[in-house]
Parts: structure tokens; C-alpha cells; sequence
């Protein structure tokens, strides 16, 4: 379980254990952070778990006033109105789980503000191509499937490093002495578990990316790895010491990040799902293709045109 180990002690209560394993069956990002969330809140207002839900019990009104104070508090601090709200979701979730329906009906200044992201941009067309240029053969894969495909980092490898997208996910690849594609794009599917709608679906990779996976899957053949369809698409270096099946979404992003890095660029490696969402919207206005309501194929033909090169 990747968590700091100060953390850990918490799950040593049973409750605690409980009510973390009810949020990780859904998500073990959400409960991973509503954990720490959790762990937090207790070290600013110097109480425990325990003590909150006696509290929240014994003084409903009492308690919403201190958590009223404890929200103004943060106010004045300058934290970010996301930031703040987080404290909220995760006590009304401890609440929640352990049988009080207690409502905070408190405001809080700026709650959908997310200052650190607020000036982002989208990366244009040379700028990802520089960020390319910059990028390890694996790395050139994420930032490709990300850009041209749309598909979020954790689908290519989970929080905790026990799934993601495998060779045989992608359709029209094909894996013998040669590593070839049936057909340009290719098919990229996305099951279930690595899905954060929770259902399967798919997208499409064109030529460029299927360049980029080719010649990374060519070097790792040429360094003695037997490839095949149940592979990872993203390995490990050889050098690194291997402590999961596949690579971990930390490391997916650190790798885009550091090309980003080197591009001399300073964006989140989430924009490039952003270039992806931002090029269809250019080739809808463009009349390059329909309004994806319309059609299935409206990706397959988005994905084979230009601006996505």
C-alpha cells in the first residue's frame, strides 16, 4: 500500500481500518487521501478520531461551530478554497461512515478554486513536439496515448502498480519476429478496472503513436524481453528494482514530467489530455469531423488527421 508510514498507525483502529477499505473498494487515490485528510484535520485541531465522533455526538451544534471556526481559520491563512474543502468531504465521510448524519452547512470562500492550475495551459502543437523530442522511448508512449488518444495516466498504470494497459489492449497490434500494426489507428482499449467511469471503452492511436510504441517495444526485444500480449506496454528500466507488475502512476507521470522539464516547459503532465480534448474541439470546427453524439467513428476519423501529428 503506497502511503506515508505515519499514516499506517491510523488503520491500526478497526473503525478506521473499516471505513478506509469501504472508500478504497471505489478508489484508493480518494481513500488514500481522504486518510491523510483525516490524520491532518487531527493534527490541526489537536484531537483524534475518537474524540470527533464523542463531539459531533454529544454537542451537534458545538461541533459545527468549531468546525465553522476551524473553515475560517484556514480562510485567513490563505489556503485555497479546494484545499479547504477537502477537510469537509473527509469529515462528513468519517461521520457518515459511523452512523451520524450530521449536516456542515458551512460556505466556503472559493471552494472550486484551484490556484496552482489556474494559469495552465494547453501546450500547441511544437511545444508538444518538443516535449517529444525530449522524452525516454517510454515516456514518448504515455505522452502519446495522453495527447493523442486521451487517456488518463492511471489507465496505463494504477495508483498501487497492479494493473494497466497491456499489449494485447491495443487491437491491431501484432507481436511475432517483427512487432507490426494490422491497421493505422489502432485500437486502444481500456477495460473496466483501469476505467474511472467504471466501464470499458475505447480510443484510437495514429501514426505517430504507433511509431512511438513500435520503437520502444523494438528496444525492449532488443534488450531480451519476450513480449507478449499479456506485457505491460510500459516496462520497467532495468535498472530499477521491481517492486510491482506495473508501473505506477507516480512513474508514468514523473517520466512525462521530466520531459516537460527538459522541453523547458512548466505544465502538468494532465494537460496533455487537454491538447487530445482541445484538438477535437478544432477538428469539430473545422468540419473534420461530427459532433461526437453522432457517430463512433468521429474519433477514429479525428484521430487520423493532421492536427493530432
Amino acid at each position: 500500500m503506497t502511503m506515508q508510514p505515519k499514516y499506517n498507525e491510523l488503520l491500526l483502529d478497526d473503525d478506521v481500518r473499516r471505513w478506509f477499505e469501504n472508500l478504497r473498494a471505489r478508489s484508493v487515490i480518494t481513500a488514500t487521501v481522504y486518510l491523510r485528510g483525516l490524520g491532518y484535520y487531527c493534527y490541526l485541531n489537536n484531537t483524534n478520531l475518537k474524540e470527533i465522533l464523542a463531539n459531533a455526538k454529544s454537542n451537534e451544534q458545538e461541533f459545527k461551530d468549531n468546525f465553522i471556526d476551524f473553515i475560517r481559520r484556514l480562510e485567513k491563512e490563505g489556503k485555497a478554497g479546494s484545499y479547504i474543502a477537502r477537510f469537509k468531504k473527509v469529515i462528513l465521510s468519517w461521520l457518515k461512515f459511523n452512523g451520524i448524519g450530521l449536516q456542515l452547512t458551512v460556505n466556503i470562500s472559493w471552494e472550486n478554486e484551484t490556484p496552482t492550475i489556474v494559469n495552465e495551459r494547453v501546450p500547441n502543437k511544437e511545444e508538444l513536439s518538443r516535449i517529444l523530442r525530449k522524452a525516454t522511448s517510454r515516456a514518448k508512449v504515455s505522452i502519446s496515448l495522453m495527447a493523442f488518444s486521451g487517456l488518463r495516466p492511471e489507465s496505463l498504470g494504477t495508483y498501487e502498480g497492479t494493473d494497466g494497459l497491456r499489449l494485447g489492449d491495443i487491437k491491431e497490434l501484432h507481436i511475432s519476429d517483427d512487432i507490426t500494426f494490422d491497421r493505422i489507428p489502432a485500437m486502444v482499449v481500456v477495460k473496466q478496472k483501469l476505467s474511472k467511469a467504471r466501464h470499458q471503452y475505447f480510443t484510437f492511436i495514429g501514426r505517430e503513436g504507433a511509431t512511438y510504441i513500435k520503437e520502444y517495444l523494438d528496444e525492449r526485444k532488443k534488450n531480451g524481453e519476450e513480449l507478449t500480449y499479456d506485457s505491460p506496454l510500459l516496462q520497467f528500466d532495468s535498472r530499477c528494482i521491481r517492486k510491482n507488475d506495473f508501473l505506477r502512476t507516480t512513474l508514468v507521470t514523473r517520466d512525462i514530467r521530466q520531459a516537460i522539464e527538459l522541453a523547458g516547459l512548466k505544465m502538468i503532465p494532465y494537460v496533455l489530455r487537454a491538447y487530445f480534448s482541445t484538438s477535437l474541439d478544432i477538428a469539430e470546427s473545422k468540419g473534420l469531423i461530427s459532433h461526437p453524439g453522432g457517430s463512433l467513428s468521429w474519433i477514429l476519423r479525428a484521430i487520423s488527421q493532421p492536427i493530432f501529428a
